[in-house]
């Protein structure tokens, strides 16, 4: 599992089941849900209770690996903002691959302040204390906004590619300093 952290204007920590709600109304919204997974919408209290028991087993048994509620530091009483990970990225059938992906779905109130960026960007460091190598993001082929957060977090952009979750992703690479 991975601890809690703190950036500037930022408080990461695990998602615990009162998140519930938050992820209810985060992937509720169709402009979020479309770039995650299969692009469905929650619907309901009881399929956001069971997206949070998955999140939590995201992490696998990597240590430090995980999915972290955003919340913003200073409007702690604020719901969530978001969700970012630092998981296993499951590798696309009969490919040989065992990589680990940085994340990030956040509530359109906050699109376009620094908030993915600079959430990934803890996420990388911790990865980088763990000593990983390497660390790739996978986005939908159109999603130019988590594009850009992959270039403003100098990723190196590896094209279409069909490496993971038996889709064709654009992919991004970052490589420890």
């Amino acid at each position: 599992m991975v601890e809690p952290m703190l950036t500037a204007r930022l408080a990461l920590r695990p998602l615990v089941p009162g998140d519930a709600a938050a992820v209810l109304a985060l992937f509720s919204r169709p402009e979020v849900a479309r770039w995650s997974g299969d692009g469905r919408v929650l619907a309901s209290m009881e399929e956001a209770r069971r997206k949070v028991g998955r999140y939590a087993e995201r992490g696998g048994d990597r240590p430090g690996l995980g999915v972290l509620a955003v919340r913003r530091r200073a409007a702690p009483e604020e719901p969530l903002v978001g969700v970012v990970l630092l998981v296993p990225l499951p590798p696309s059938e009969a490919v040989e691959r065992d990589d680990v992906e940085v994340g990030w779905h956040l509530h359109p109130d906050v699109w376009g302040q620094g908030i993915a960026t600079e959430a990934a960007s803890a996420l990388l460091q911790h990865a980088w204390r763990l000593g990983l190598g390497q660390v790739h993001a996978v986005t939908h082929p159109e999603n130019a906004a988590s594009q850009a957060v992959c270039h403003r977090l100098a990723m190196a952009d590896l094209g279409l590619r069909e490496d993971w979750y038996d889709r064709r992703l654009r992919a991004f690479a970052a490589q420890r300093p």
